[in-house]
């Protein structure tokens, strides 16, 4: 029974913030570490990943100048995307990382300002970020919003946002 209600109350959880704004602007600058391995995982059941999947960006590219809001495509390939707490096989949902390192992969991803929850599905957004240089990563979740096992993560790109925008 306890190990039963452990994933439901992370799950309940996690789904309730799911689609939640950001509460406040991710710090401008601060660099997301290099995507070279996934942190040790901290022991909730993981839901395999396909061979060979992977999660990228379609827009904008690395190095690009934008304006805010910024709009945003996510891409996928060998998966598909779902809805938070979809449990159908081969499938997730987008996480945006901004300015901030890959989570625990053992762990619900964090819903904060630099851990924006896509749990509807969507594969498209547009967000403000304050003038300067951002670095962004995607990061695909399961139906509980736990990393797939391996974990599906793009390469983080940075942006830069100009002055005088919105």
């Amino acid at each position: 029974m306890k190990n039963r209600i452990l994933p439901v109350l992370a799950c309940t959880f996690a789904i309730a913030a799911c689609g939640e704004k950001p509460a406040e602007e991710p710090a401008a600058g601060a660099a997301a570490e290099p995507a070279t391995e996934a942190p040790a995982a901290a022991g909730l059941p993981r839901t395999p990943s396909v061979e060979g999947a992977r999660v990228f960006f379609i827009s904008p590219a690395d190095g690009d100048t934008v304006t805010s809001p910024v709009g945003i495509e996510f891409g996928i390939e060998g998966m598909t995307v779902a809805p938070a707490g979809d449990d159908t096989p081969h499938s997730g949902h987008h996480h945006l990382l901004i300015n901030t390192a890959l989570p625990d992969m053992g762990l619900p991803i964090p819903a904060d300002a630099n851990h924006v929850h896509f749990g509807d599905g969507s594969t498209s957004t547009e967000i403000a970020l304050e003038p300067g240089e951002h670095t962004l990563q995607m990061l695909l979740g399961d139906h509980l919003h736990v990393p797939h096992d391996p974990p599906l993560f793009s390469e983080p790109i940075t942006i830069y946002v100009e002055s005088g925008s919105p």
